[in-house]
C-alpha cells in the first residue's frame, strides 16, 4: 500500500501568507486522515490535491483553535458540498473533552455537526491508550503532552508504516520512548533557546526528544516568526542530533516504504 504524509499546515496562530494552521494528511490505502484540522486546512486539503472529500478519520491533538478551527467548515463542506451527498461513514477520534466540543460546535453552527447526513462516530481516547480500527488496520496509540490539561501526541501504525505527531509539547517523560521506531516524526519546535514557556519545544528541548526516538525523518513544524525556520537543522545539531531533518513547508509530501521516509 502506499503510505503519503503531506503537510497541509506548516504553521501556527499567527497569519502568514504561505503557511496555514496545523493540519496533515495521511493516505494509507483507503485510509484518508486527517491529523488536527487549523485554520486554512480544508482549502489546503484542495490546494494540494489530498481527498476530502474521501476522508475516513480525522484526529485531533487538543483543542486550541490554531488545530480545530476548520472542522465545522470542513463538516459543512462534507454534509452539504458533494453531488451525489456522502454515505460513507466517518470517524472524529480526540481526547477528552472531544464530546463536548463538538456539541458546543453544534450548537453554534448547526445540526450538521452531529448529525451530518452521513454516519459519524466521535471517539473520546484515554491520553494513555490504544486503539485500532479493524476496517482498515490502523493502529492509533495516544500520550500526553504538556501543552493542555487533556492534548495528546498520536503514533499511527499500519503494516506499510508508522507515523508520530507531536501535536504541541513542552518537554515530556515518555514521549521519545513511546516515538520510538517511527519512520517519520513530526514535531513542533515553537521557540528559540531558552525556552520561555514550558507548553512548547525549543530547538535543545526537541533535539532531547528526537534523540530518543530515533526516527527515520524528523519533519519540523509550528514554528513561531521568533524563531528562523532555516535555523532550525543547524541547531538541532548543535544540541546533539545527527538525524536527517526537514523544515516542513505547506505541500511537503513524505512517502513511507521499506522502513524509510522519503520527501517527493
Amino acid at each position: 500500500m502506499d503510505f503519503e504524509v503531506t503537510i497541509l499546515g506548516s504553521g501556527t496562530l499567527v497569519p502568514s501568507g504561505t503557511r496555514r494552521s496545523a493540519g496533515h494528511f495521511i493516505t494509507c490505502g483507503s485510509t484518508r486522515m486527517l491529523m488536527d484540522c487549523g485554520s486554512g486546512t480544508m482549502h489546503g486539503m484542495a490546494r494540494w490535491g489530498a481527498a476530502w472529500d474521501r476522508i475516513t478519520h480525522i484526529l485531533l491533538t487538543h483543542f486550541h483553535t490554531d488545530h480545530v478551527g476548520d472542522l465545522a467548515p470542513l463538516l459543512f463542506a462534507l454534509s452539504h458540498g458533494l453531488s451525489p451527498r456522502r454515505t460513507d461513514p466517518l470517524t472524529v477520534v480526540g481526547p477528552p473533552g472531544i464530546h463536548r466540543l463538538m456539541n458546543r460546535l453544534a450548537e453554534a453552527f448547526g445540526a450538521y455537526v452531529l448529525a451530518p447526513g452521513f454516519p459519524l462516530e466521535v471517539l473520546e481516547l484515554e491520553r494513555d491508550s490504544v486503539w485500532s480500527d479493524e476496517s482498515c488496520g490502523l493502529g492509533v496509540s495516544t500520550h500526553p503532552t504538556r501543552h493542555t490539561d487533556t492534548s495528546v501526541a498520536y503514533r499511527l501504525e499500519t503494516d506499510t508504516g508508522t507515523v508520530s505527531y507531536t501535536g504541541d509539547t513542552g518537554p515530556q517523560t515518555g514521549l521519545g520512548k513511546f516515538f520510538q521506531g517511527t519512520e517519520l516524526m513530526i514535531a513542533e519546535c515553537s521557540y528559540p533557546d531558552p525556552p520561555r514557556v514550558e507548553t512548547h519545544l525549543t530547538p535543545c528541548g526537541l533535539a532531547t526528544l528526537a534523540k530518543e526516538a530515533s526516527p527515520d525523518l524528523l519533519v519540523v513544524t509550528h514554528i513561531y516568526p521568533e524563531l528562523d525556520s532555516d535555523a532550525v537543522p543547524g541547531l538541532l545539531a548543535q544540541a546533539g542530533y545527527g538525524g536527517r531533518v526537514r523544515v516542513a513547508e505547506d505541500g511537503l509530501v513524505v512517502s513511507l516504504a521499506g522502513g524509510e521516509a522519503r520527501v517527493r
